[in-house]
């Protein structure tokens, strides 16, 4: 049995009904020509009947003990019923209906006596279209590992009929001392056993840290921001409450690649640039837009390329975006200026820093979140953002061509809402899930949408009027 680090353990110790913490993904497909009417009952018995090659961490379990750390054991009653499901959505909008779906199923804590993960196939409204929603609790996986995950279990071909479940496509066995490598204890004393590691991992904390002392005190500014400044008086921030909605947005990849090179910008730099100005304007609707810059969390993959273990590896740290201003162009300079920053200060530290300080900070809002203090205390941040990489080309299932695929997040603490971006076959995709306390995210995802026409007219008039032809 393997155990848990730290940080996955976290996920199940601040786990409540009000915030659960799994990560999802909702996949939407065009059913292949001449499908039969059956098509997707078929489907969902081919996954249901698929059961033979299940691997960890689909099978596992958490055991908790009195006498030993937290482990993953072998679920030896594990039924797919409990897993695979078939839902008929009804209405007048094949999007709206299933958004509403997907939202009620987000909203639900998966139950710790079987494995924690389920996947929801949906078909109804629309004859042409069917979705997939899957959800996974945080501690197997993070949004990375898990996105990668679905991407190996469909198809590059539209011609491969054979349907490999997610479950299936796993290593037969869980690589040694995964938890350990990146729990806190490991981090912060061994480090593999190096002691050269561990004067580095702590000789970069104490170096972030300090940075981040002499920006509270206005001696210096750091690219990296300082956490519980951000407003709290918005709709963005406060006591995590039940109930979840999602909405989405997206644009043509051509328009995202055309905006670096007029530029010199990053994708990154980019999306936050647009997401930063529809932030701003969905604040300013609901009469509580902020002078001073939103503050945003923002995921650091400190994975090893090649690493595909399970877990958590990732780190987060704090980045204000642009001062507040209606010049898109000059929201990017300052938002590129920033992130280079950020990646600089970021690469001064070893990796484990990074994780220390996630944890660190993490731990204190945390315990805010738990002992219901988040309308009380500042927020770590305004938001998470977070962005996701996804395949170039189009993929298929059972002929099926996968159209959008969008990553449904877990909530952070005191925060309302989570962005994460994920680009996939020509398109950059927004999935957005906050709170049903939040106010009319579905205009969020609009202006995301007008923020890319906003930014592109800033650049170059000509290049918007091109796109739309």
């Amino acid at each position: 049995m393997a155990k848990l680090s730290v940080m996955d353990l976290a996920f199940f110790l601040t786990e409540t009904d009000a915030s659960p913490k799994h990560v999802g993904g909702l996949l939407m497909f065009r059913k292949p020509a001449k499908a039969p009417a059956n098509y997707v009952e078929q489907l969902v018995d081919e996954y249901a009947g698929n059961i033979d090659e299940i691997r960890a961490p689909f099978n596992q379990i958490i055991q908790f003990s009195v006498f030993s750390a937290p482990r993953w054991k072998c679920d030896l009653d594990f039924d797919i019923n409990n897993h695979v499901f078939f839902h008929a959505i009804e209405g007048d909008d094949f999007r709206e209906s299933l958004y509403d779906l997907i939202g009620n199923l987000h909203s639900v804590r998966m139950d710790r006596v079987r494995p924690m993960w389920e996947m929801h196939v949906i078909q109804g409204i629309d004859d042409e279209r069917f979705a997939i929603y899957t959800k996974l609790h945080h501690a197997y996986a993070d949004g990375v590992t898990m996105s990668s995950w679905l991407v190996n279990s469909l198809s590059k071909s539209a011609r491969t009929k054979a349907v490999t479940p997610i479950w299936s496509v796993l290593p037969q066995k869980r690589l040694q001392n995964t938890a350990d490598s990146i729990s806190i204890m490991k981090v912060l004393t061994q480090l593999g056993g190096r002691s050269g590691d561990y004067i580095k991992a702590v000789t970069g904390l104490t170096k972030l840290s300090a940075q981040l002392a002499l920006e509270t005190l206005n001696l210096t500014k750091n690219a990296v921001a300082v956490p519980f400044k951000a407003n709290s008086s918005t709709p963005l921030t406060g006591q995590v409450s039940a109930g979840r909605q999602i909405a989405t947005a997206a644009v043509d990849m051509e328009r995202v690649h055309r905006l670096r090179k007029l530029t010199r910008s990053t994708l990154n730099h980019i999306a936050l640039t647009c997401i930063d100005g529809a932030l701003h304007r969905y604040l300013q609707d609901c009469g509580t837009d902020i002078n001073e810059p939103i503050t945003i969390q923002m995921p650091v993959n400190l994975r090893q390329s090649g690493d595909d273990s399970f877990g958590n590896k990732i780190g987060i740290v704090l980045v204000e975006l642009a001062n507040k201003t209606t010049d898109p162009y000059e929201r990017l300079r300052e938002i590129g200026f920033t992130l280079r920053n950020v990646r600089y200060q970021i690469d001064g530290v070893p990796p484990a820093s990074v994780m220390a300080y996630t944890v660190l900070l993490g731990g204190v809002s945390l315990i805010g979140e738990a002992l219901k203090l988040g309308d009380v205390l500042p927020p770590l941040g305004n938001t998470l953002v977070s962005n996701v990489p996804g395949p170039a080309k189009a993929l298929y299932l059972k002929g099926a061509k996968l159209e959008e695929m969008y990553p449904i997040s877990a909530l952070t603490p005191s925060n309302h809402l989570n962005i994460t971006l994920y680009s996939y076959d020509g398109r950059l995709q927004f999935g957005l899930v906050a709170t049903t306390a939040m106010p009319n995210l579905e205009v969020l995802g609009n202006y995301i949408h007008d923020a890319f026409d906003d930014l592109e007219e800033a650049v170059s008039p000509s290049v918007l009027a091109k796109s739309k032809k």
